[in-house]
Formats: structure tokens, C-alpha cells, sequence
């Protein structure tokens, strides 16, 4: 009883969904599949030392993002010698205030990195693209990252860094940040899904087959709001963590960066290496993704989008 106490102190909100629907209404999933071969099939791994490879994927997520985006364009810095870039597509650029949709587009070492993260990366073009036929209150900037991987994590040479403290210094309001970070992968096997606490299955269960909304107090009335709409959408089963930053793996992506900078943000994750054993190694491909239950987590964050005050 002790424990379990111990653990709704740290990890304070859980709800699941009953049911999810098979097959989505809005989002495209022969264009999503594209989306992941093309991030996935290159011939060197998308990392910090294949710059030409960095640079050839940043030009696909620029040209699909022109063809729906108001606005399109590069962020570059330099990082030891070598020109690193973000790319940034905003819609409803008539309005003041935004919301930030990223995710990294670099990888860790040699790897396809399907899951970590061509899938934020795919979802995040796929939002572009249907976020772009509707009338929102906020701007909406969509920004692929690069160098969120070792040995840039945590530095400020991260790509989500140079966006956050941008916002920061031109002091413009943001009304919060989302991160896709691993959202292709699935599991519905029993004890499929592990946590940075022990005793957490007893709350979230032992199966991987859940999307997140990962918190802290920083994430605020924002982190709130996305919670609270991706569980109403029910379209798949969506589980809230919401657990001081310094709990393992709560901050471990670009919100960070947002996060230090004060402005509210969350993560929206399958929980990466707490699930898939292929976190971070050459098993990351495209063939271990679940596709259609991705989908379906684009699908909820796009009426959640919708639906945002």
C-alpha cells in the first residue's frame, strides 16, 4: 500500500480509453508509410556525421511542408564546422499567438530509427497537411529538429534549443509546445511495457499498447488541455504521466528545451525504451512499426488541434 501511495504521488494522473476504433477517417496512411520510407531508406543513417544525409532529409520535410505550409523555411547554425538546420512551416500565421507541433529528425548513431523518430517526424507532416484545410484560433509552427541525439543531448547545440531560445529572445507568446517523440511502435504482449518506477504496471498495466501524455508542473494549463482532449477523442487508449521532470525519461526530448525556457509543453510518446527493445539500435526499422495504431494517434491530435481553446 506504502508503494503505491508512493507511486500516485509521483505519477498523478491515469485514464484509459475503452475502445479503439480499427481505421482512421482523416489521416492518410499509404501517404504516412511514404512519409517513414523515405526518412528510413536512406543509404547512411540520418546522424550527426552524415550531414549530406541530414541535409537531403531536411529538403524532403521542406518541400512537403511548402506544398500546405503559409510559410516555409531553414534554420540553420553551426555546430563544429558543419551547417545544421531546422525546418519550420507555420499556418495561420494571421494570428499572434502559436503553438509549437516538433519533432527530431536525426538519428542515433547507424540505424534506420523508425520509431526514434521518423514516426514524430511522419506525424508531424501528416498534422501539417490536414491542420493546414482548417480555420484555428493560433498560429501553428511545425519544426523538425535536428541534433536531439547524443552527443548534443542536453547541450545547446540541440535544434530544439536554437528554436525555444529564439522564441525566447524575440519574445513571442506561445501558448504551448508539443513533441512527437516515438509514436510507431506497439506491443499488445503481456509484460510488453516497462517503467522508470517500480509497481507503475499496478496503475498503467503491462502492455504496450498505449499513446502518452507525458507532463510535469512546467506543461501547465497547456499539458492539461492536450490530456484532456486526446482521452475525449478516444480514438486510441491514451494514458497521462504526469511526474516531476526529474523522474527517468519525463523530460527526455525536445519539450525540454521549452521546458527550460518556461513555456508550457508535453510529450507525446509510446514511452520509447521502456517499450521497444529496439530503442536506439539497427532493430529500430520501419517493419516494427504498427502504422495503423500511429495513425490513429495523428488522427486524435488532429481533432484535438480542432478542438483546442
Amino acid at each position: 500500500m506504502k508503494k503505491l501511495i508512493l507511486i500516485l504521488a509521483i505519477v498523478i494522473t491515469s485514464c484509459t480509453q475503452s475502445k479503439t476504433k480499427k481505421e482512421t477517417q482523416y489521416v492518410d496512411i499509404e501517404r504516412v508509410t511514404k512519409d517513414l520510407t523515405v526518412l528510413t531508406q536512406t543509404q547512411q543513417s540520418r546522424n550527426y556525421k552524415n550531414v549530406e544525409t541530414l541535409d537531403t532529409i531536411a529538403a524532403y520535410i521542406h518541400k512537403e511542408l511548402h506544398k500546405v505550409c503559409d510559410s516555409t523555411n531553414y534554420q540553420k547554425y553551426q555546430v563544429q564546422n558543419n551547417e545544421y538546420k531546422n525546418v519550420i512551416g507555420s499556418i495561420g500565421t494571421e494570428n499572434k499567438n502559436r503553438i509549437i507541433i516538433g519533432a527530431h529528425y536525426d538519428v542515433f548513431e547507424e540505424q534506420q530509427g523508425a520509431d526514434d523518430n521518423a514516426s514524430g517526424v511522419s506525424g508531424l507532416l501528416e498534422l501539417a497537411r490536414l491542420l493546414s484545410k482548417e480555420k484555428l484560433k493560433y498560429r501553428i509552427d511545425f519544426v523538425a529538429y535536428t541534433l536531439e541525439e547524443p552527443p548534443f543531448f542536453r547541450t545547446q547545440q540541440m535544434g530544439s534549443y536554437i528554436h525555444a531560445n529564439y522564441l525566447a529572445d524575440n519574445k513571442i507568446p506561445v501558448k504551448g509546445m508539443i513533441c512527437l517523440e516515438t509514436i510507431g511502435y506497439f506491443n499488445e504482449k503481456e509484460n510488453s511495457q516497462n517503467y522508470p518506477v517500480k509497481g507503475m504496471n499496478l496503475i498503467y498495466g503491462n502492455k504496450g499498447n498505449f499513446i502518452t501524455v507525458v507532463q510535469s508542473k512546467k506543461s501547465g494549463k497547456f499539458g492539461k488541455e492536450i490530456e484532456k482532449l486526446m482521452k475525449q477523442n478516444n480514438l486510441i487508449e491514451t494514458k497521462a504521466f504526469n511526474a516531476p521532470s526529474s523522474l527517468t525519461g519525463v523530460d527526455f526530448s525536445d519539450h525540454l528545451n521549452y521546458w527550460k525556457l518556461d513555456y508550457e509543453a508535453v510529450m507525446i510518446t509510446n514511452t520509447a525504451f521502456f517499450r521497444n527493445e529496439n530503442y536506439h539500435n539497427e532493430g529500430d526499422t520501419l517493419e516494427t512499426l504498427d502504422i495503423k495504431k500511429m495513425s490513429l494517434v495523428i488522427e486524435a491530435l488532429y481533432l484535438s488541434m480542432k478542438q483546442i481553446k
